[in-house]
């Protein structure tokens, strides 16, 4: 199998027809209630509009064994690559994959994927299944083959809103095609094929499409390597990154003018409106930080690092804007713009392509809201750029969001791809060196670190007072969420792990590139 190049996936940003759950056949999963979402629910990734990658949750395992079945709910295979964080909601899991165990032989070949699984046992309940950009056009820096699908749902209700693998965003019905194709979009049969093939004949273990918005071809963006992006819904509408990124030479942004957040009706799936900060130009690699939102001083803001690593405030829309008699899509007012790297090149970026030692700086991570700051990691691009990155808090009052309302600066061992998790005073982050930091949250203060074995792609998630992350090397590890190091334990699961751990309703999610793990305390 071809690997994949340096360059691919930023995302974190982590089933087959034998043995998708350690309890039975997926066909037999019988119907879930999505009148409520649970309180224990995590249906999007991180906190709720503020990004921040704490739970509430409580009673949560430290420790587990997945060769005993110690503290093992259930287990199951997705796929090959699975670089995605997994998403509970409504009695389901959502989790990206690819098609290399394919669960329905109407689907074949390299396939971007996403589960619905049952939160109870983890059998299949529907599937997303996508071709290949990359097959279509014949450029594998499009959508890379055989990595699956990168982006975390958000669910409201019974709707999730997810950026798929082709530059789409969608709206899916969460009780999929079971109760039939509901409209208004129909095309799911010719959506599934490749380009010029017969349509594939939608059944009931596929997704039933409600609305979809092209980014592609409404826009003109340009994706790269694969797409990845969390949805902020903010009551009619719908914030996301537009994943605009670099061609395949890694040297040319081919859409210049295409914007980097738009913003879209969630009723409709009607483009709104977009940012008109022409940062084409200045994007090192890719758009694939998602936008968090808070709110200052009485007005609501939406807080966007783009691919140029500026971090942006932006006012939040009131209301689902008017179309304009031109059509033109409504312009987001800025109001702040915060540089965590000034020294850094702003101009002619690509010439510093595959520098390790200089070079601009990106935000791979979410920008996190807490008690009126916002924290973030900035630095070099894990794949093309210097080895530094920086862990920075900056007040998010926007005439103060420039270098002098830079609150501290905390340097780390390597780049970053992490979003922070702020909790009791403290701050974690994770980078590329295979380092935890845990900061003071009000002077930027190391509190410690912790070396772990492999490198962090993931983000660290807290909840029940603990730290829990996983390595590239495949090393989850639980580590106190306290002012002194502690470590509670580490478990080598043989897998790679790119994704967050979730939390929700009393089990943790942890996804690695083969398995999609469901642990909770055995009582």
């Amino acid at each position: 199998m071809k690997l994949p190049s340096r360059g691919m996936w930023m995302f974190l940003v982590g089933c087959g027809m034998l043995g998708l759950a350690r309890c039975g056949s997926f066909a037999e999963s019988p119907a879930v209630d999505l009148s409520l979402l649970g309180a224990g629910d995590q249906p999007q990734w991180g906190q709720k509009f503020t990004r921040n990658m704490v739970s509430g949750e409580k009673g949560l395992a430290d420790r587990f064994d997945p060769a005993t079945g110690k503290n093992i709910k259930w287990m199951a295979e997705p796929g090959t690559q699975s670089f995605a964080t997994p998403i509970v909601a409504g009695g389901r899991v959502l989790i990206g994959t690819n098609n290399e165990k394919p669960r329905d032989p109407k689907h074949t070949g390299d396939r971007d994927v996403l589960l619905c699984l049952d939160e109870k046992d983890g059998r299949m309940i529907w599937q997303l299944v996508l071709p290949k950009i990359s097959e279509d056009e014949h450029d594998p820096y499009l959508d890379w083959p055989k990595v699956g699908f990168a982006s975390p749902p958000t669910v409201e209700g019974d709707r999730a809103y997810v950026l798929t693998n082709r530059g789409e965003v969608v709206c899916l019905d969460m009780k999929g095609m079971a109760d039939g194709n509901d409209g208004p979009y129909m095309d799911e049969g010719k959506h599934m094929a490749l380009r010029g093939y017969a349509p594939v004949e939608p059944g009931p273990m596929d997704a039933d499409i409600l609305w979809l918005c092209d980014l592609v071809k409404e826009t003109g963006i340009h994706i790269h390597d694969q797409v990845q992006g969390s949805v902020l819904i903010d009551g009619n509408l719908l914030y996301i990154n537009s994943c605009n990124g670099v061609d395949n030479t890694h040297r040319k942004i081919r859409s210049p003018d295409a914007p980097s957040l738009v913003v879209i009706d969630k009723r409709t799936g009607k483009l709104v409106a977009s940012d008109n900060e022409r940062m084409g130009p200045e994007i090192f690699h890719c758009t694939w930080s998602s936008p968090a939102l808070g709110e200052v001083d009485g007005k609501r803001l939406i807080f966007f690092a783009g691919g140029n690593g500026i971090c942006y405030a932006f006012n939040a829309l009131s209301s689902v804007p008017i179309e304009s008699a031109s059509g033109q899509l409504a312009s987001l007012e800025r109001v702040g713009r915060y540089d965590p790297d000034p020294t850094a090149p702003k101009t002619e970026v690509h010439r510093f392509t595959g520098n390790r030692k200089e070079g601009p700086s990106v935000i791979m991570g979410m920008p996190v809201f807490v008690d009126g700051r916002i924290y973030l990691v900035a630095g070099g691009d894990l794949w093309w750029g210097k080895r530094q990155s920086w862990l920075k808090c900056v007040v998010a009052k926007p005439g103060e969001m420039t270098g002098a309302g830079e609150t501290w600066s905390y340097e780390m061992s390597r780049e970053s791809t992490s979003t922070p998790a702020v909790y009791e005073g403290m701050v974690f982050a994770a980078d590329c060196g295979g380092v935890v930091h845990c900061v003071d949250a009000k002077t930027g203060k190391g509190l410690w670190t912790y070396k772990a074995h492999g490198d962090f792609w993931a983000s660290p998630m807290v909840a029940d007072g603990r730290v829990y992350i996983g390595t590239r090397r495949g090393e989850f590890i639980v580590l106190a969420a306290a002012r002194e190091l502690k470590v509670i334990s580490t478990i080598d699961l043989h897998d790679p792990i790119s994704g967050t751990v979730t939390a929700a309703n009393g089990t943790l999610y942890i996804s690695t590139m083969t398995r999609l793990y469901a642990v909770r305390e055995d009582r």
